[in-house]
């Protein structure tokens, strides 16, 4: 079978320019990418080889990442600035013909078939942007494969599996929980491996469970990490000082605050949504981003004593990631929905690098259940 090539192509849509990496004939079974956080389209690339031809794929720069505008986050909406960024380019009839023809449909009749829609496909943020598609335009979208995701009560803060928050304020979450020395050597593009929060190193302990699988694609995938945008606007945003532990709550502005529970909380609207796509869930059992025992939240951090001044796991206890997702999509299908979830033993943070094959046959059968 022929590789899967893909071109990049510039588009102007929901007022800003984004750049595309499309792939496949315009008329074949859609599939829209949708990357995660310090990362890029390019991202996606080593997973496009593995792609049957005849789906028509096409995976977006968010504002901020990659070659697109590097246009502010609103962090007050959610992931909503991302989400309308990608409903605007399901309306360009040169990036995904079917799916703009299933959109005119629709307009008139309103049916639960997957038709023309895309199956999406969202990893780690780009999960929640996925979610908030759906919920969104539940109309606009076949199917969600949901790769690594963001809890749906946003990243940190929360106590438990209905998303209770730990303080008032979501301390503990947003901009101010990023590494200052990562951020300052992303912006400097720096590509060395020496220091623990160089981009590098980040990249071999993070994002996958073996750096050794990243190949001869890791400068490739170094080059995704480094076109994050940052600053005030993009990444990581602003911060507010907090009286609670740590001392830092979200601020308005930028792509981690977006995250915080704070603005994005959409559990309640994905069980409410109709019609009901199938859901499937693929994550790793090693990741430590998104994970019940996840080393980016301060609050299980603080619990190992990295952190200093823990106020204990009564006050504070870490986010349990996993078992929120898992009790939303319980609810979900108990709304009528259906959902799957894949676990991948010895997987990390991005199992459509890790565990391609298992990760294609998620993807196409996904695409199959879209079309029927």
């Amino acid at each position: 079978m022929p590789r899967m090539q893909s071109a990049q192509r510039v588009v102007t849509a929901n007022g800003t320019t984004q750049a595309v990496r499309v792939a496949g004939p315009p008329d074949g079974t859609p599939v829209l990418l949708i990357h995660g956080n310090c990362s890029s389209s390019l991202f996606w690339e080593p997973l496009l080889r593995r792609l049957p031809p005849t789906l028509r794929v096409v995976a977006p720069d968010l504002r901020g990442y990659g070659d697109s505008a590097t246009a502010p986050v609103d962090a007050t909406r959610g992931l909503r600035d991302f989400a309308d960024d990608i409903a605007a380019l399901l309306d360009d009839p040169t990036l995904f013909a079917s799916a703009s023809a299933s959109a005119s449909a629709t307009a008139t009749a309103t049916g639960t078939g997957g038709g023309g829609r895309p199956v999406v496909v969202g990893h780690s943020l780009g999960g929640g942007v996925a979610m908030r598609l759906l919920v969104d335009h539940p109309h606009r979208v076949g199917a969600l494969l949901l790769a690594a995701p963001v809890s749906p009560y946003g990243f940190g803060g929360t106590r438990d599996l209905t998303g209770t928050p730990t303080t008032p304020d979501f301390a503990g979450t947003g901009a101010g929980t990023a590494n200052a020395d990562f951020v300052a050597r992303l912006a400097a593009g720096d590509r060395g491996a020496d220091a623990p929060a160089s981009p590098r190193a980040v990249l071999r302990a993070t994002y996958v469970a073996d750096p050794a699988v990243l190949g001869t694609d890791e400068e490739l995938l170094l080059d995704s990490v480094l076109s994050t945008a940052t600053g005030d606007d993009n990444y990581p945003g602003t911060a507010v000082p907090s009286a609670n532990w740590p001392g830092t709550a979200p601020g308005e502005r930028g792509v981690l605050n977006a995250l915080a529970p704070t603005w994005f909380r959409l559990a309640d609207e994905l069980v409410a949504v109709a019609p009901k796509p199938p859901v499937t869930w693929v994550r790793g059992d090693a990741d430590v981003i998104v994970s019940d025992t996840s080393l980016f939240d301060l609050a299980y951090l603080g619990s190992l004593g990295v952190v200093p001044g823990w106020p204990g796991e009564e006050s504070c206890p870490p986010q349990p990631m996993i078992g929120q997702t898992r009790a939303v999509l319980q609810r979900y299908a108990a709304a009528g929905g259906a959902y799957r979830e894949v676990v991948l033993p010895g997987c990390g943070h991005s199992p459509h690098l890790e565990r391609p094959a298992e990760f294609v046959a998620e993807l196409l059968a996904l695409t199959d259940m879209s079309a029927a």
